[in-house]
């Protein structure tokens, strides 16, 4: 089995994220890019050691949070499926029939939900992903592009976006700090309910509690 640094190096993943990133940045989408699939691998293999999970879960777990957007400069609808296509193509026969599966898996199930979690890998993927809000992630640069997209207002607004991992206390927890004089609680809201009721659905499979802390406030 490869690990993650080996993952990075290959130059055809390297191309399918750089032409992603291209790709919606021409949508004006928020970035999905490199500092995007760093983050998300790097809250991957955190809340997999975490929750105690063993090195080679761990890695698995990183590689598939690496390359889960990789597929959208193919098609931005349908990229959660031809990633895992894409990466099984390029990985044929340096993995156990076992971990691409899962590594197939948990990069198809991270942008729907319309299968119930069968590996902790994919639920960790879904967390470590769902979880990067951020005004990093914004790519436009004029104040009224900003204004004038709701996914845009909300990261922009966001000032912290921290996970934590309570082992103790069995919760999973996102914590962000907004800047309500650009965007209301509620903006927040409007776009990733859903998104937070999949990691409370990812975390509940982990066998924890899914928080979420904005401005000190607990709301869930």
């Amino acid at each position: 089995m490869i690990n993650l640094a080996q993952v990075k190096k290959n130059p055809l993943i390297s191309e399918y994220i750089r032409q992603t990133e291209k790709s919606l940045a021409a949508l004006s989408y928020t970035d999905h890019g490199l500092r995007h699939c760093n983050l998300v691998a790097d809250r991957a293999r955190n809340i997999a050691k975490e929750i105690g999970l063993a090195q080679k879960e761990q890695e698995l777990a990183s590689i598939a949070a690496f390359c889960h957007d990789m597929a959208n400069f193919l098609s931005r609808t349908y990229h959660n499926y031809l990633a895992p296509l894409l990466f099984q193509q390029v990985f044929i026969n340096q993995f156990t029939p076992e971990e691409m599966t899962e590594i197939m898996q948990a990069i198809a199930n991270h942008d729907k939900d319309e299968m119930n979690f069968t590996t902790k890998i994919s639920a960790i993927v879904v967390l470590a992903d769902k979880s990067d809000v951020h005004r990093s992630r914004v790519t436009v640069s004029k104040m009224e592009d900003i204004k004038a997209d709701i996914h845009d207002r909300v990261n922009y607004a966001t000032k912290e976006s921290k996970l934590k991992v309570e082992k103790d206390k069995k919760r999973i927890t996102l914590t962000l700090k907004i800047d309500t004089n650009f965007v209301p609680i509620v903006g927040y809201f409007e776009i990733f309910t859903e998104r937070m009721v999949f990691c409370r659905k990812a975390a509940e499979f982990l066998g924890y509690n899914f928080g979420l802390v904005i401005n000190k406030f607990r709301l869930l």
